[in-house]
């Protein structure tokens, strides 16, 4: 199904020249997965300490843009310049998963939204990456498929927060929208773990 991860490419080709001048001052993937993971847990404190100011709500698409940029840049080091490692792949699922947490959970305090929902979205979306990991091990390789992958649940958790800060969310909408999202995530575990399950069987 497609999904904003097919866009990844072209992101990298803009990155390239940057990648390649972190390589060269010695700047580590595992250092820069790290990074990523500490600027969203930064980000998700600021929102939770301060539940009654929307304003930190803005800064949610600022770090999942620079999140996503980081993600871009650990990759290639590793890649392009021969710093993959096995613990650089733990922690590159671990981080992810633990950045989502920082970045979803915190709108558990937004009253409009609703805890349960927020709760929920954030555990499916843990299952889809979990799904996705669990392709290396069913034979398939690492796997990526939506409809609703961390690219674009990034993107949907920008728009909430920007709107949610600007107060654009209708009360009769909003209690809907964490959970909307949930369903998404869960859908995308499906078909990851059917496309497995096919793989396997083949």
């Amino acid at each position: 199904m497609p999904t904003l991860y097919a866009l990844k490419p072209a992101f990298q080709d803009r990155l390239r020249p940057l990648v390649g001048k972190l390589a060269a001052m010695g700047v580590t993937a595992n250092t820069v997965t790290i990074l990523a993971a500490l600027l969203s847990v930064a980000a998700g404190t600021a929102i939770a300490a301060l539940p009654a100011w929307r304003a930190p709500l803005f800064l949610i698409p600022i770090v999942l843009f620079a999140r996503m940029a980081l993600n871009a840049i650990d990759g290639m080091l590793a890649r392009e310049h021969g710093q993959a490692s096995t613990l650089g792949m733990y922690l590159n699922e671990i981080c992810d998963v633990v950045s989502d947490l920082a970045l979803i959970l915190p709108f558990a305090a937004v009253a409009q939204f609703g805890a349960r929902g927020v709760v929920a979205f954030a555990i499916a979306a843990a299952l889809t990456e979990f799904a996705g990991v669990l392709g290396i091990a069913a034979g398939i390789g690492r796997n990526y498929a939506g409809p609703f992958g961390k690219s674009d649940r990034a993107l949907a958790l920008g728009v909430v927060a920007v709107l949610a800060a600007a107060s654009f969310w209708p009360a009769a909408i909003a209690p809907f929208v964490f959970p909307a999202m949930a369903t998404l995530s869960l859908l995308t575990a499906i078909n990851r773990i059917r496309a497995g399950l096919i793989g396997s069987a083949g």
